[in-house]
This record gives structure tokens, C-alpha cells and sequence, in this order.
């Protein structure tokens, strides 16, 4: 029961690849390299070097490997900067997600898995954010998750009376961080903890863009949730769709309470042992005070729960960093 894991030599990727080898489910990867790395793939692991935009290289590999499903993580998942590459954004996120929906429906894989995104829900009105809220994206990313979204519900419904009608999950998160291996690390330019620790290594000290908000210690609150955590609820999901067991369309991997900016950089400094003081920048425009989604639909049938602290967070993070 191979599945395929497009985006698997990425952060998120790699660890979905590792909790399914794990499972006992055998993983192939298709990843392009454009940010994913190759040493982040296990060598037992098949590896495709391709596109999801080449439709044909999707479909060989599904019937190659007799896949039963499709964990599809690859796409451009930086939301500031497809503000300034809106075309591209789509080009990855919405052309990528119907090729491959395409390209399943060609070789008969009728299992899918989406990583999706809270970016989906904008900037709601509320402090803890559910699966039936309004879906308003501000950013071309969050967009084109929730087109992805679309495009995945309504092939469902064209395939539904066809010899391969088409189950399916979308898994929505904000931020995820830590490492539950420590050969893969989360190497983006943009997301807070590889921002702190690449500050931290240059002996530089990190920022707090803003705090005079409406939270308890006056600066955001986000969702922060363990990559590892994060596999794991893809795996459970594959295993229920893959048994034809009910599903629901998409779930929220949130971890209920968040956790603060300066929560973080107290864990920073508590954990590293590196003892600093951040300094104090400007917010940035259009910044909510908090920000934290409901985990429990996805408690309640894929097996999700915060397994670890803000400390094992960055701990782990900060061993993988330190590893390179």
C-alpha cells in the first residue's frame, strides 16, 4: 500500500515520509528540489526528481509504485511573498493540485490528502477559529489553498458514480516547527524559528515586531504545533481513507491554546542556554492580536493532540539546526 508523497523532500514532507515508513506504509517522493532537499529523503525511499506541473511524471510514478493515495504537500507555501508572485503562486498551487488530481484520475488512485492551510481563514473576527468559519484569504498563498480546496471537493463530485470515485482530506495548520528528526530541519528564510536561530548563530539578537497588542504579554498569539504531530495526523488520515472509513473534508490541526511571541523567545534563550533580551520592532500592518485554531475534530478521529512543550519545540528544532 505505497503512497505517494509529493513536496517529500521538504520540512513537512520528510517528516511524513519517516511517520509513514514508520506505519508500516511504504512512501515514494516526487519533489522538484526547488526548496526541498534531497538529504532529506531516507535512501530506502524511492525519490522522483520531478514536478507536480508534469503530468506525466506524476501518472508514472502513481502506476510504477501500484500507489494506493496521494499525500500532496508540495506548493509555494510563503504568504508574504506570493503578495509579490501571485502568478507563480498559482502556477504551483492551484495548476500543481489539478494536475495531480488529473493524473490520479488517469491511473486509477482515487486516495488523497491535502496540506492545506489555515491561511484559508484570513484574519477572522475570532480568537479560536473552527472548520465551518468563513474562508476569507488575504495573502495569493491563502487563496490558492482554498482553490485547491475547491478544485479537490468538485472532482470528488464529478468521480463520485465512476469505478475510482475520489476520497478525500484537507488538513489546515499555521505554524509548524520543531524537528522529530534530526537530519531535517525547517529551512525557511521566512517562518520565526529558523528566523531566531540563524540570529542566534550570527550572535545577533532577534526582533518582536510589535508589543502593544490585546494579549496577555502585549505581543501575538499564534498556533505553534510539532512537526511530528503534524505527520502523524496525515498518516491516520491516509489509513482511514485508505480503509474507506468516514472522513471529514478538512480538519484543523490547532492546538487550541497558542502560544505568544515572547513565549517563544523566553523558550529560545531558556532552551539554547544563549541568554538575550529581544529587542522591540514596529508591528507589522494588518497583524492580529491572536490567532489560534480548535484541534478537535481532528482529536476526535485522527488521533491529534500537542505531544509536546514549547520547550521540546524548540529543543528539537534547535538540535536539527545545530546538526547541519
Amino acid at each position: 500500500m505505497t503512497w505517494l508523497v509529493t513536496g517529500g523532500a521538504g520540512y513537512i514532507g520528510a517528516h511524513i515520509v519517516r511517520a509513514l515508513a514508520d506505519a508500516g506504509i511504504p512512501p515514494v517522493v516526487l519533489d522538484d528540489l526547488s526548496s526541498g532537499r534531497r538529504g532529506f529523503v531516507p535512501d530506502d525511499v524511492p525519490f522522483v526528481e520531478a514536478s507536480i506541473l508534469d503530468r506525466d511524471a506524476v501518472e508514472q510514478t502513481l502506476r510504477e509504485h501500484d500507489c494506493a493515495g496521494v499525500i500532496h504537500v508540495a506548493g509555494f507555501k510563503y504568504a508574504g511573498v506570493s503578495v509579490r508572485r501571485p502568478l507563480h503562486t498559482y502556477a504551483q498551487n492551484v495548476e500543481g493540485t489539478r494536475v495531480v488530481l488529473e493524473a490520479m484520475e488517469a491511473a486509477g488512485v482515487a486516495n488523497l490528502v491535502f496540506s492545506s492551510s489555515a491561511a484559508v481563514y484570513g484574519t477572522p473576527s475570532v480568537p479560536l477559529v473552527t472548520e465551518d468559519l468563513p474562508k476569507n484569504p488575504t495573502s495569493p498563498y491563502g487563496e490558492s489553498k482554498l482553490i485547491g480546496e475547491w478544485l479537490i471537493r468538485d472532482q470528488a463530485v464529478a468521480t463520485a458514480e465512476s469505478e475510482h470515485p475520489l476520497r478525500h482530506t484537507s488538513l489546515r495548520y499555521f505554524n509548524v516547527v520543531g524537528s522529530g528528526d534530526p537530519s531535517v530541519y525547517d529551512v525557511s528564510p521566512h517562518n520565526l524559528f529558523p528566523i531566531v536561530f540563524e540570529k542566534l548563530i550570527a550572535g545577533e539578537t532577534p526582533t518582536i515586531n510589535g508589543d502593544d497588542y490585546a494579549t496577555e504579554d502585549g505581543t501575538n498569539v499564534r498556533d505553534y504545533v510539532h512537526v511530528a504531530d503534524i505527520a502523524a495526523a496525515h498518516v491516520v488520515a491516509a489509513q482511514l481513507l485508505a480503509a474507506g472509513e468516514p472522513i471529514e473534508a478538512a480538519y484543523n490541526l490547532g492546538s487550541q491554546n497558542g502560544l505568544s511571541v515572547k513565549q517563544i523567545m523566553d523558550a529560545m534563550a531558556r532552551v539554547t542556554g544563549i541568554d538575550f533580551t529581544p529587542a522591540i520592532g514596529p508591528r507589522r500592518p494588518g497583524d492580529p492580536d491572536r490567532i489560534v485554531a480548535t484541534g478537535d475534530l481532528a482529536a476526535r478521529d485522527l488521533d491529534w493532540a500537542n505531544r509536546y512543550t514549547v520547550d521540546d519545540m524548540v529543543r528539537t528544532g534547535w538540535e536539527a539546526r545545530q546538526g547541519v
